[in-house]
């Protein structure tokens, strides 16, 4: 990898936070002075999102196609989800979802903090995921059985692609706690979807989720959902405890949070074009 970086015409990684990241922190894993001597030709990139598969305007997997100025038609999805994952049908309550891996670097911890915190401030909860070790695993199993018969938390442990459009069409708040995320989807398929990310502020979570609360360089009507930056359950249940509160006192403010969400253009539109600038780069 050293000599990859050494000989190469130009490095790059999936954000430019990450890539800072990569050269200032031990998620550089011992390459961080490397990189360092080498920024020159070092650098991140976003990765883009495949708006022909995940868009709810013409998304074929859900059963209510939605767009910014349909807002009020996502509200089918969620009583979709709820009658799917026979959730209790209760409007007075949001649905906080994660999709993804369970394993360390996701945050797995606080993944399962989030479950039981939401349900403690009146939220249903969804996960749907697959652990990637036999702990976590025979965790979360235990889990799901002790959640089972809860009518406002359901497990779907592995991975069902239709489920996954369903959630992010259905839910209000995804949750994203990841330890370390170079650049992640699912805050910017959520976005699309109109579902709030409540976000960890490492790697390309940080170059996406701005927090509508404490983002000073970024203009209220551009932000677009919640950042927390430290590992521990408190951290993570201040974004939680703010989204909620959001949700259930002033329920157009969310709604415009999650307008202004999905008015951001995460294709890959700019990576391209971005892309483009590094082979001009070389090639002079």
């Amino acid at each position: 990898m050293k000599g990859g970086i050494v000989y190469s015409n130009f490095v790059n990684t999936v954000s430019p936070h990450h890539a800072w990241e990569a050269r200032t922190s031990e998620v550089g894993c011992g390459l961080g002075h490397t990189l360092h001597m080498y920024q020159n030709k070092f650098g991140g990139i976003l990765n883009g999102i495949d708006y022909t598969f995940w868009n709810p305007e013409v998304d074929k997997l859900i059963p209510y196609n939605y767009s910014s100025e349909e807002f009020e038609t996502k509200a089918k999805n969620k009583k979709a989800l709820r009658e799917r994952l026979w959730l209790a049908h209760d409007e007075k309550k949001p649905i906080i979802a994660y999709i993804g891996r369970l394993d360390e670097q996701k945050g797995v911890h606080l993944v399962h903090h989030s479950i039981y915190y939401a349900l403690h401030r009146e939220a249903q909860f969804v996960l749907l995921g697959a652990a990637t070790e036999a702990g976590i695993n025979t965790w979360f199993r235990h889990e799901k059985s002790f959640l089972n018969d809860n009518p406002n938390a359901h497990l779907e442990l592995g991975f069902n692609e239709e489920l996954a459009h369903l959630i992010y069409a259905g839910a209000d708040m995804i949750v994203v706690p990841s330890n370390y995320e170079p650049c992640g989807l699912t805050q910017m398929i959520g976005m699309k979807y109109g579902t709030v990310p409540i976000v960890r502020g490492v790697g390309g979570l940080v170059s996406t989720v701005f927090d509508r609360d404490y983002s000073q360089e970024i203009p209220p009507e551009k932000r677009n959902g919640y950042v927390f930056y430290q590992t521990d359950p408190p951290a993570l249940e201040s974004a939680m405890d703010r989204a909620i509160g959001l949700w259930y006192h002033y329920p157009e403010e969310f709604q415009k949070l999650a307008l202004q969400g999905m008015a951001y253009d995460y294709s890959w539109n700019h990576p391209g074009e971005d892309y483009l600038k590094i082979y001009e780069y070389i090639k002079a």
